[in-house]
């Protein structure tokens, strides 16, 4: 028994010494050689802006159709960004520089028209390159600006019109699409 207790209490000081000598040579001066110190980078200044674009589509547009509408698109979205980077930069008075990024914020593909306020896309979906884009159908912007009909009927009865039923091929033909996509775009400015 006693030579287990002196056996740990050998293994604890030396422990403890080898300790100390390490904190000893940490704490020594060193030799350094002389060198050339570089002074920190300048971050870079940027200007940070969204480009949007809306293209019209074909309903029923062919994948390559579809491509060709939302490269169409992104670089009209580009060509939106660099306005707004201009812009901006003439009115904060700093000197627009180049891109120093750019990101795809997808897309999505919006039709109304027909018989009813909305239509869903029949056509093949370009990569928008997030599959978190949905393509959904909206309400066509007139709906909001149209008057709710109201019940009081007026007092003088007028002669009906005869009106004329489009037909559905008509309707159908009715139908607009439009993609829209945006750009982030990243410009150093001086």
């Amino acid at each position: 028994m006693r030579g287990a207790i002196a056996a740990t209490l050998a293994v604890t000081a030396g422990l403890v010494l080898a300790n100390m000598l390490g904190v000893a040579a940490a704490e020594a001066p060193t030799t350094t050689t002389p060198t050339t110190t570089t002074p920190a980078p300048t971050p870079v200044r940027t200007v940070s802006v969204d480009g949007v674009a809306s293209e019209p589509i074909a309903p029923d547009a062919s994948l390559a159709q579809a491509t060709l509408v939302y490269r169409e698109a992104m670089a009209a979205a580009v060509a939106d960004g660099q306005n707004k980077a201009e812009f901006l930069a003439s009115r904060t008075a700093v000197t627009l520089g180049g891109v120093q990024n750019v990101a795809e914020g997808g897309g999505s593909i919006q039709c109304s028209g027909g018989e009813s306020e909305y239509s869903e896309y029949q056509g093949e979906q370009p990569d928008f390159g997030s599959s978190s884009v949905s393509v959904a159908p909206v309400a066509a912007p007139l709906a909001a600006a149209r008057p709710e009909k109201s019940s009081h009927k007026p007092a003088a009865k007028r002669p009906k019109k005869k009106s004329k039923k489009k037909p559905a091929a008509k309707a159908a033909a009715a139908t607009a699409c439009t993609l829209r996509t945006d750009v982030m775009l990243v410009y150093a400015v001086s």
